[in-house]
């Protein structure tokens, strides 16, 4: 007599196929960045309103190996490497055919059912810490970030209600333990962050190191907003005079925190010497119509020769840009 097959639901007979289909597409994505961050290029996305993904993907936090220093490999590596490890424990028992090899095919579903739900909890928290530095500490908007998250927390999902699991409760215990070691690490992880070294003008930087910015931390009060606390080195005066030559023009406005971040990142001295236009009627000297007459959308905004740039620039960017050939060993980076 034939024992009748039992019927299961279709989530869980394709839920392999549908982990393994968002694995390889979240695997494409940190693919992407990485080789944008690797070779030096530009992403492509300007959030509107805020420093845009650049901004994001460049600061410590895409540097977990070492925040302080900026140095090895981006986040989207580890991306990389968590999708790639979904997509193969999702896919590889597929490969093995039921009918031959039935015994190390059930063994194999097992297996990598408990692991894919060890690693979707890893994600999940990691990206959760994240969108929280992405809100809270970052405030900017990133859609490859988000996407990023919502891939994780689907992966997690999925892997949930896609197997008939006996134990839920085994599956709860697992969850609080990973999230809490995920969280915990993280934490560590990113703890110095945003300890600022001391900015003393004479202060001598070794070869490639730089001094994260302070970011507002009070409300800004008009017309100035906030104080540049940053002291401006050689090159960032030369490259401020360099913009000024070519007409490079900085829109922004008193209470935008991002246009404070692009304000320390040159320092007050050089700041000073900037083609600028304050964009709110309570700023210094301000020019409102001349922002509308621009079509300015978000602060702060770089029109340089004709192009619009949205959202805090990098000095080596802007030095790119205009084509600034003096030194570009300036001082300070995005925290």
């Amino acid at each position: 007599m034939l024992r009748r097959r039992r019927n299961l639901p279709w989530i869980q007979r394709q839920s392999r196929f549908i982990i393994g289909a968002i694995a390889i597409v979240g695997l494409i994505l940190t693919i992407y960045l990485t080789f944008i961050k690797l070779s030096g290029g530009e992403i492509a996305c300007t959030a509107e309103g805020t420093s845009g993904c650049n901004s994001v993907l460049d600061s410590a936090y895409a540097y977990p190996l070492d925040p302080q220093g900026k140095t090895g490999p981006p986040l989207s590596v580890f991306g990389s490497l968590g999708y790639f490890t979904m997509a193969v424990l999702a896919l590889v028992p597929l490969l093995i055919n039921p009918e031959k090899n039935k015994e190390l095919r059930q063994k194999l579903e097992k297996l990598t059912w408990w692991l894919m739900l060890v690693v979707t909890f890893t994600m999940a928290a990691f990206s959760s810490y994240l969108m929280y530095v992405l809100a809270f500490k970052l405030q900017a908007v990133c859609p490859y970030c988000i996407s990023s998250a919502l891939f994780s927390f689907t992966l997690l999902t999925l892997t949930i209600i896609g197997h008939d699991w006996e134990d839920m409760g085994q599956i709860f215990f697992t969850g609080i333990t990973v999230v809490l070691f995920t969280l915990v690490g993280a934490v560590g992880v990113y703890a110095n962050v945003n300890n600022v070294a001391i900015e003393d003008p004479n202060l001598q930087l070794a070869a490639g190191q730089t001094i994260p910015i302070t970011q507002a931390q009070t409300a800004p009060k008009p017309p100035l907003g906030w104080e540049i606390t940053t002291t401006s080195g050689e090159s960032e005066i030369a490259l401020a005079k360099h913009l000024a030559s070519q007409g490079a023009i900085m829109y922004s406005a008193y209470w935008c925190p991002h246009c404070y971040e692009q304000k320390q990142l040159f320092g007050k001295e050089a700041f000073k010497l900037l083609s600028k236009i304050e964009c709110d009627p309570k700023g210094i000297a301000p020019a409102p119509q001349k922002c509308v007459d621009a079509k300015i959308r978000a602060f702060p905004t770089w029109i340089i020769n004709g192009e619009t740039y949205e959202g805090v620039q990098t000095l080596d960017k802007l030095a790119k840009l205009t084509g600034y050939k003096g030194k570009t060993n300036f001082k300070y980076r995005m925290p």
